[in-house]
């Protein structure tokens, strides 16, 4: 058996690498690794670095699981392979790793129901698992969802890219987005980070996206002095590296499925300041110190962070009765996952 992974967002460069350092392409280049001679679908034949780029419709599913990282078009996917191959019943995974409170429009939200109704899904997170039931719940017939096969885990970080720390001269604090989309809460971010810095000295770094990078918020918010805005870095190590100087950060956004920048940045060392949500709670440990319900928290929260880190790190390591980024590495270690999608392969397809 074969694996093939699909998501379409994917872009693959001319020496046959998968490229960029978003949470898609991260993962994408993970499930190549999990399940080695996987094949990546995609526009034309060709032989890559460790990997084959395949057109859907060359895809033999009698040989072949597909996972397929887009989920709402599962559906169409099926009706490809099926029809490609003469009619043999094709294999199909859905892997949901984004919050499905993207999906607004009802066609949208009822092809996704459907398609984790008909198909094995698993998902990146307890939280996103929840919502992939209740959705399948609401938007199919009891005959289906009843039948749905569901499953999850934490999608965790390997913790052999943590770099040792290396404390800067004057706090750095992160804004852990590589988009200044709404949902990220960048002016949010922005007014808690421009208020700390009129009470005491920091810096900031924000890594964009390219296409964001070059947006008109990028370049007003680098032109404080103290910000700096960049493109994100050219590999994992040098990424790894620039958390190991980081000394905090805030996040803002509205809504997430799991939050991997957040527990890779706090298994650097990085004092994360949280809103109090459900998807933050769930990343930490009861009773975690840095919640913040309204802005002047926050404020406050990465104030001392910046100011008091060596207490706040005392703090964390109380909470856990040790060191506090050990828990997070514990805790949210890839090997769970690595370790739980390949059973759930095994299980759901017999091999």
């Amino acid at each position: 058996m074969r694996i093939a992974i699909k998501r379409d967002a994917t872009i693959v460069d001319e020496g046959g690498h998968v490229t960029g350092h978003d949470a898609g392409a991260t993962l994408v280049r993970r499930l190549l690794r999990l399940f080695p001679d996987a094949m990546l679908v995609g526009p034309g034949a060709r032989r890559c670095e460790g990997f084959d780029l395949v057109p859907l419709e060359f895809i033999d599913p009698e040989e072949t699981v597909l996972i397929n990282m887009d989920v709402v078009d599962s559906l169409g996917v099926w009706n490809t392979l099926f029809h490609s191959s003469g009619g043999i019943h094709p294999r199909i995974m859905n892997f949901v790793w984004w919050p499905t409170s993207s999906l607004v429009e009802e066609v949208q939200l009822a092809s996704f129901a459907l398609s984790c109704a008909l198909f094995p899904t698993f998902a990146n997170s307890e939280r996103t698992a929840t919502e992939v039931r209740e959705t399948v719940a609401k938007w199919t017939v009891g005959r289906l969802s009843e039948k749905a096969k569901l499953s999850w885990v934490n999608l965790g970080f390997r913790l052999e890219h943590v770099q040792p720390r290396e404390e800067p001269e004057v706090p750095v604090v992160l804004y852990p987005a590589i988009y200044l989309s709404e949902r990220k809460g960048p002016q949010e971010f922005m007014a808690i980070v421009d208020e700390v810095h009129r009470r005491t000295p920091i810096e900031v770094e924000m890594r964009l996206h390219e296409s964001h990078l070059v947006s008109e918020p990028a370049m007003e918010i680098s032109r404080r002095n103290w910000v700096w805005v960049g493109p994100l870095t050219a590999s994992r190590k040098s990424y790894w590296q620039a958390l190991a100087h980081t000394t905090a950060f805030v996040a803002t956004a509205t809504e997430e499925s799991y939050g991997l920048s957040y527990v890779e940045a706090m298994g650097a060392g990085s004092i994360g300041i949280l809103p109090d949500r459900l998807w933050a709670r769930a990343l930490v440990p009861s009773h975690y110190p840095f919640l913040y319900r309204t802005r002047e928290e926050a404020v406050d929260m990465l104030e001392r962070a910046v100011t008091d880190t060596a207490a706040c790190r005392e703090e964390l390591d109380d909470l856990v009765g040790g060191s506090f980024v050990e828990w997070i590495q514990h805790r949210h270690s890839d090997d769970a996952f690595d370790r739980e999608i390949r059973e759930h392969v095994r299980e759901w397809f017999g091999e």
